[in-house]
């Protein structure tokens, strides 16, 4: 069932697009984290948030 409300949308793109993720053990921070809250590593990267297909 699409969302047509563009503010619900808005918010649920920002849950499932907008975070940080550990190269280390692969959890989810928040996107202004600095280290990570499972192994205290500092090696983290954005979330892949490319539109399309996957092939």
């Amino acid at each position: 069932m699409p969302i047509t409300d563009v503010t619900k949308k808005q918010i649920a793109q920002q849950r499932r697009l907008f975070f940080r993720i550990c190269f280390d053990c692969g959890a989810k921070n928040p996107i202004g984290g600095t280290r990570c809250r499972k192994c205290r590593g500092s090696h983290m990267r954005l979330k892949n948030r490319t539109l399309g297909a996957k092939k």
